[in-house]
């Protein structure tokens, strides 16, 4: 299939011969491949667990090194996602402006772009902090491209679901990147995300189900109605908020961490409730407000990973 993507480009940027681009929009086109807003939520997740594993202030340096590995290493699975799905992203309208899919940059740039932020995330991990973080965040790299975006996505609605693990181990690599080792707590946060990031993308893939649908990815949300799709988002909701609240009995926290545990999961309840309420009684488009779920789950893990943040120094 061969598709001609518009030139959407500034004049300013478009250089003086045809294909041509300027430096500065090749750069944030290679900034683009990584990513960057996604893995915010990654590092929200990653910085505030070192502070549970050291129970107060990490080493500065510590903390630096690994979130630049993190950044690094989860670019690198970005980037490598992009490269085998440009040619469903082209086909996509969210993803239409990526720079594969408008020339920006090759596949075979893209390529090895991808696999040398892998390399070096890798030698960082393994050289400044340690081998067992290097280990888990080459696993999260991997799964999400060879597990996740090759093999999971096209081919089950489950694919955010079990390829949303690669999502979780960074918080995983932050408790070991302090202790170099692992715990009950790191698993416990690990499940956290595990069971929030299918609610937290079901609303979005809700809203645009058509991109998927010509796309031929079954997402959820394309091959059930949203009765389905809200009740799983609920039944999913109800877990997460109990297991996020498990690292109270078992003695990781104080009372400042579960306290806003409670606030916070029985704002997502409700707003799970209503959106399936809504799709019970049959609302679809704008009416549906399937997104306000979708925003506040962002909001919803950072102030969980605030909160275990804050807590040691509440203790």
């Amino acid at each position: 299939m061969s598709v001609t993507a518009v030139d959407s480009r500034p004049v300013a940027e478009r250089g003086t011969g045809s294909g041509q681009w300027t430096r500065g929009a090749r750069i944030r086109a290679f900034i683009a491949l990584t990513k960057p807003r996604i893995i915010e939520t990654l590092l929200i997740t990653t910085i505030p667990v070192m502070f549970l594993a050291q129970q107060g202030v990490p080493d500065l340096w510590l903390v630096i090194v690994t979130v630049t590995a993190g950044y690094l290493s989860a670019g690198g699975a970005n980037a490598l996602n992009m490269y085998y799905d440009r040619d469903i992203d082209a086909l996509m309208h969210r993803t239409s402006n990526r720079p594969l899919v408008t020339g920006i940059v090759s596949p075979a740039e893209c390529l090895v772009f991808g696999i040398s932020l892998a390399v070096v995330s890798t030698a960082m991990f393994g050289l400044l902090v340690n081998w067992l973080s290097a280990a888990l965040a080459l696993g999260a790299l991997l799964f999400y491209v060879l597990v996740y975006t090759m093999w999971l996505k096209r081919r089950t609605a489950q694919n955010i679901v079990w390829g949303g693990i690669a999502g979780c181990l960074p918080v995983v690599i932050g408790w070991s990147s302090v202790t170099n080792s692992l715990s009950w707590a790191a698993v416990i946060l690990f499940l956290v995300i595990f069971f929030w990031t299918p609610p937290h993308y079901w609303p979005l893939s809700m809203k645009v189900r058509e991109d998927y649908a010509r796309a031929g990815v079954p997402m959820l949300p394309v091959v059930a109605s949203n009765k389905v799709v809200a009740r799983q988002i609920v039944v999913y909701s109800w877990v997460m908020v109990g297991v996020s609240l498990l690292l109270w009995p078992l003695g990781y926290v104080g009372w400042f961490y579960p306290a806003v545990a409670v606030a916070a999961g029985v704002w997502w309840l409700w707003e799970a409730h209503t959106l399936q309420a809504r799709a019970r009684a049959g609302m679809t488009g704008s009416r549906l407000k399937e997104m306000r779920l979708f925003h506040w789950s962002i909001t919803y893990v950072s102030l969980i990973f605030i909160a275990v943040a804050v807590d040691p120094f509440l203790r």
